[in-house]
C-alpha cells in the first residue's frame, strides 16, 4: 500500500466518523439528552457542546473561541506540510498514523467551529433544550469559526467517595472518567499517546540522515599520495 493512500484513507475514516456521528447526535438529541450504549452503565452518549478546546475546557469567550479557531487552523497547516514532508521521506506507517489521527482529530474539531454555526439551528441549553435543524430559513446560531464543538461520548467508568483520611479531597465525591469528548479528540489523544510510547523509536526515525562526506574526505586525506611514475626516455 501507497504510504499517501493510507495516510488519506486513515484520515477520511476518522472525519468520516466523526462528523456522522456529530450531526447525528446534533438533530436527533437535546441539549443535555443521554443514554446506555448497550444498555452499560460505563458509556453514555451524552450530547453537549462546547466553545473551547477538548474535553469540554472553554477559552476566553468569543474572542477567545476565534483566537483559538485561527489557532487550529495554523497548526493544522503545519502538520500537513509536515506529514507531507514525511510521506516523500518514506517515513513508517507507525509514524504516519500517528500523526494523520492527530491532524484527522484537528481538522474534525475545526470543521465544526467553521461550519456548525452557519449551517445548524442553536440546540438551546441545558435548561431549554430543543432539536436542532439544518440549513434553517433564519441563518444560523453564529457565523464562521464561531460554531460550538458537538462532544457525547461519556464513560463514567468509577465512581465513589475518597477516604476520609485523604488530604482536602477526604469525603468528597469523584468519578472517573468524567469529560464529555468525541472521535475527533480521541483520534488527537491516540497519536499523542502513540508519540509518547514511540518518542525513541520515532526519534532515531526524524534524525537527519548522516551524510558520508566527511568520513569520505577523512578516508582520502590519510591515504599516502600517488605518486607520479616517470617513464624512462627511449633513446633514439
Amino acid at each position: 500500500m501507497k504510504r499517501s493512500h493510507f495516510v488519506i484513507g486513515l484520515i477520511f475514516l476518522v472525519l468520516l466518523i466523526d462528523q456522522v456521528l456529530k450531526i447525528w447526535v446534533k438533530l436527533n438529541m437535546p441539549l443535555g439528552e443521554s443514554f446506555k450504549v448497550l444498555g452499560l452503565d460505563w458509556f453514555h452518549i451524552h450530547f453537549t457542546e462546547n466553545k473551547g478546546m477538548a474535553f469540554g475546557i472553554e477559552f476566553g469567550g468569543n474572542y477567545g473561541k476565534l483566537i483559538l479557531s485561527l489557532f487550529r487552523i495554523g497548526v493544522v497547516s503545519f502538520i500537513a506540510y509536515f506529514l507531507v514532508k514525511l510521506i516523500r521521506k518514506k517515513a513508517s506507517f507507525l509514524l504516519l498514523a500517528c500523526i494523520a489521527l492527530i491532524f484527522s482529530g484537528a481538522v474534525g474539531n475545526i470543521l465544526d467551529s467553521i461550519f456548525y454555526g452557519v449551517c445548524f439551528s442553536d440546540s438551546g441549553t441545558f435548561h431549554n433544550p430543543r432539536l436542532a435543524t439544518f440549513m434553517p430559513a433564519e441563518g444560523g446560531y453564529a457565523g464562521v469559526l464561531y460554531g460550538k464543538v458537538v462532544d457525547m461520548l461519556y464513560f463514567p467508568l468509577i465512581e465513589g467517595f475518597w477516604p476520609e483520611w485523604v488530604p482536602w479531597v477526604g469525603g468528597k465525591y469523584f468519578m472517573f472518567f468524567q469529560p464529555i469528548f468525541n472521535i475527533a479528540d480521541s483520534a488527537i489523544s491516540l497519536g499523542v499517546f502513540m508519540a509518547i510510547i514511540f518518542y525513541r523509536r520515532f526519534q532515531k526515525e526524524l534524525e537527519p540522515a548522516t551524510t558520508t562526506t566527511n568520513g569520505l574526505a577523512t578516508t582520502m586525506a590519510s591515504s599516502p599520495a600517488s605518486e607520479p611514475i616517470e617513464k624512462d626516455e627511449e633513446k633514439a
